[in-house]
């Protein structure tokens, strides 16, 4: 069944069929096919899928998403960033790291990201001395954070899907977040002083006080979030909400970037995003239950305990696998697929389940960056006006940096459970 599932998935996406669609299409036929289901209990699978209150959150951040973007409160966030590691050696690209990284906190979505602040980020590296292609190259690999740094769309949903704590998967997914950002700054000082790129100059703390007071409201959004989840004063899905509040206060009625006109535009995107997501939640809810009613979880795990010798092979195997996963499916579709059967086999083998879960958000971020199918790439390549091909050439160093620091996660998981055991959270 689970075969025959995946060829007809395959088939159809091959065809342009949409991806929820497909994956519908494809477990429907296969129920009906080899079992004798009555089709009416699919529908109320599906609905089960739909009706969960943490899934709730997703709309909500994606909303906070497109406001920041929409409200142009990026700027002060870059600005900010400017401030604090312009001033270095190869100081724009370092502004790009972090400029990602505090956006990322705001806003858990790479799109809005490159889509904000992207264009910025290019030009204000290729006014510095960097060369278009690498400038382009940092903007489309760095976005990646955003979807790493809490509160992060992909760790929301991974959480929802494996049902564990949210606030306690949002906490783990924060010093990976980081330290990927600090591999990239590594990288840029090493590549800025080899070329002479950007010489450093004086550092303004009176350039660094005014930023920071102009961009600490929104960064005030990740903080909000983090201490009132971790201190248990509301859960995951009732910080997205008053995320959401807080952003409509700035956009709308302190800077006054969007006007009440343009907000029915703005429920409109988020409301045809949203549905995008839950769609492949319900869809993807078929396609767990023929996995689990073909035993497949049990089949992986017989299959990664022959051909490893221990919980770091099985996740290198898993890392390697979802690399080439991600080149071809969507994240968010790939997590609701993989997740639930790889997630049991991998945990009985001794794998950490919260490191797990971060390794796999991590690296199907990669998907977001790859060709054919990555949505970043694409954002990139419109907003810098170069071609895909020029975009990938210029991206294949930083590129080579992300899939290093992943690797280095994945054979350190302390670089993720660290942090929540010391709190602990764990």
């Amino acid at each position: 069944m689970s075969i025959a599932l995946l060829v007809l998935f395959l088939l159809m996406s091959a065809l342009g069929v949409p991806l929820a669609v497909a994956l519908g299409l494809a477990s429907v036929a296969v129920i009906y096919a080899f079992t004798s289901t009555p089709i009416d209990l699919l529908s109320q699978s599906m609905f089960s899928a739909m009706n969960s209150f943490l899934l709730v959150a997703v709309p909500l951040f994606i909303f906070v998403g497109v406001l920041m973007e929409r409200g142009r409160v990026a700027e002060k966030l870059f600005d900010f960033a400017e401030a604090c590691v312009g001033w270095m050696p190869g100081g724009m690209g370092h502004v790009n790291v972090v400029s990602s990284v505090i956006f990322g906190g705001v806003s858990g979505s790479s799109v809005a990201d490159i889509a904000s602040i992207g264009a910025i980020e290019i030009n204000s590296m290729e006014r510095h001395g960097f060369p278009r292609g690498y400038a382009v190259g940092m903007t489309l690999c760095t976005s990646t954070l955003s979807s790493i740094i809490p509160p992060s769309i992909l760790i929301v949903i991974a959480g929802s899907i494996a049902n564990v704590s949210i606030g306690t998967l949002l906490v783990a997914g924060l010093i990976p977040g980081l330290f990927i950002a600090f591999a990239f700054m590594v990288f840029n000082h090493v590549y800025a002083v080899r070329h002479g790129y950007n010489p450093p100059s004086p550092m303004n703390f009176r350039k660094i006080a005014i930023t920071g007071v102009n961009a600490i409201l929104p960064m005030l959004t990740p903080v909000i979030l983090l201490v009132g989840i971790v201190d248990g004063y509301f859960t995951p899905t009732e910080a997205a909400a008053i995320a959401a509040l807080y952003t409509l206060f700035l956009a709308v009625i302190l800077y006054r970037t969007i006007s009440l006109a343009e907000l029915p535009g703005i429920i409109v995107d988020t409301a045809r995003t949203s549905g995008t997501i839950l769609f492949i939640a319900a869809t993807a809810k078929l396609a767990a239950w023929v996995f689990t009613y073909d035993g497949l979880p049990q089949q992986v795990a017989t299959l990664l305990g022959a051909i490893s010798t221990g919980p770091t092979m099985v996740l290198i195997l898993v890392f390697l696998f979802l690399i080439v996963v991600g080149m071809f499916m969507d994240a968010i579709a790939a997590m609701f697929i993989l997740i639930p059967v790889l997630l049991p086999p991998a945990v009985s083998l001794g794998v950490d389940p919260m490191h797990f879960l971060i390794v796999t958000v991590v690296t199907l971020t990669l998907g977001l960056v790859t060709p054919p199918v990555g949505v970043c790439l694409f954002a990139a390549a419109q907003v810098a006006r170069m071609s895909i091909e020029d975009v990938i050439k210029g991206s294949l160093a930083p590129m080579s940096i992300l899939v290093l620091a992943i690797l280095a996660l994945v054979l350190f998981p302390v670089l993720t459970t660290g942090p929540i055991r010391l709190l602990g959270l764990y």
